[in-house]
């Protein structure tokens, strides 16, 4: 069996015929429910057409080519790792292909104020905040200790940027993303990006480089959202919502934070500590406030589920970076293999007559 090499991911930004979408990471868009399941109604270059709720038929043909792409790609991965570990080991991410093309039923939450999308993997322990302090901690999350103890290393350094642009008195450091984030997060939500989709933003690691240092030498398991500084304006908040994967959790280290911030997840309210960190499933409805009159600054870093296998994680990366290739137009328009098979074969039906 031959090895692959694993992807990596860049910006998300849909084009079907002359439907344009881009990919919102931090909101519960149910992106693959909108656009790769099936829909009782959709749009098609131009022309709205009802197709039936039920069935593969009722996927577009781009649709269509996208999950028999995944599906070969998820074969490929499953007999490789299976050859290496002597197992099963994609089921849970085949189910998550049926449940992310509307195939089989919504997941149904797993307590109060969970709200899991389609893109779901079944069986992940779902906690609104995850505890530090347990005796399982160090063996799901060996990297936050040590993120912890050299957290003064990104403080310093991202104070100091903080304060040189001050005076000068720029604006730059959050202007890039805050125009679709705010359309979500809310007026006084803004991020500067390390890392989208699996990839390093170059230029702006460039600005903080012993950041990037300590957080690429930490083995974190980054997940497909990536890593951003996030600054929350004095007297705003972000209104409650779910992100919907439930196979991704985030962490928030606290940078610049006044007193009284919160942050409260399900029925959890919690409170930001500079140096510390709190890891939270964001499938479940969350919000945050910032009653004091100072900006509170946060560093968010978004990382698989400890509970998901290796196998799963490539499984995962695959399906996510052949998304954004769909997407970003570098995957050709090709015929379904439904289509090919159903279409008349000419040589086939000359053979025939004569051999008639």
């Amino acid at each position: 069996m031959k090895a692959f090499a694993m992807p990596s991911s860049a910006n998300l930004t849909l084009t079907f015929c002359v439907i344009f979408f881009t990919w919102n990471p931090y909101h519960s868009v149910d992106a693959f429910a909108n656009f790769y399941s099936i829909q009782t109604k959709s749009t098609r270059c131009g022309k709205s057409i009802k197709c039936s709720s039920t069935g593969l038929h009722a996927l577009t043909e781009r649709q269509i080519q996208f999950w028999e792409d995944v599906d070969e790609g998820i074969q490929e991965r499953s007999e490789y790792f299976e050859g290496e570990l002597g197992q099963s080991t994609m089921k849970r991410i085949r189910n998550f292909s049926l449940s992310a093309q509307g195939g089989i039923p919504k997941p149904r939450p797993s307590g109060p104020k969970h709200d899991p999308s389609e893109e779901y993997v079944e069986g992940l322990s779902a906690k609104p905040v995850w505890d530090l302090a347990s005796e399982d901690a160090k063996t799901l999350f060996p990297w936050s200790s040590e993120l912890e103890k050299k957290s003064h290393i990104i403080i310093k350094e991202y104070n100091k940027k903080l304060e040189k642009e001050r005076e000068m008195r720029k604006e730059g450091l959050f202007s890039q993303d805050s125009i679709w984030q705010n359309k979500v997060m809310g007026e006084g939500w803004s991020a500067l990006r390390l890392m989208r989709l699996g990839v390093w933003n170059t230029k702006n690691c460039q600005q903080f480089p012993e950041t990037y240092a300590l957080l690429s030498s930490l083995d974190i398991p980054f997940a497909v959202r990536g890593v951003c500084f996030a600054k929350q304006m004095p007297g705003s908040g972000v209104a409650e919502h779910s992100d919907g994967r439930n196979f991704i959790l985030t962490a928030h280290l606290g940078l610049k934070v006044p007193q009284d911030c919160w942050i409260k997840v399900a029925e959890q309210k919690k409170t930001w500590e500079e140096g510390k960190i709190i890891i939270v499933d964001t499938s479940f409805k969350h919000s945050t406030g910032n009653p004091s009159d100072s900006e509170r600054h946060v560093l968010i870093i978004d990382f698989w589920h400890p509970e998901l296998t290796a196998p799963e994680r490539a499984g995962l990366e695959f399906i996510y970076d052949l998304r954004n290739k769909f997407e970003t137009g570098k995957v050709p328009v090709r015929k379904t293999r439904s289509v090919k098979q159903k279409e008349p074969q000419p040589f086939l039906g000359w053979w025939k007559t004569l051999t008639a």
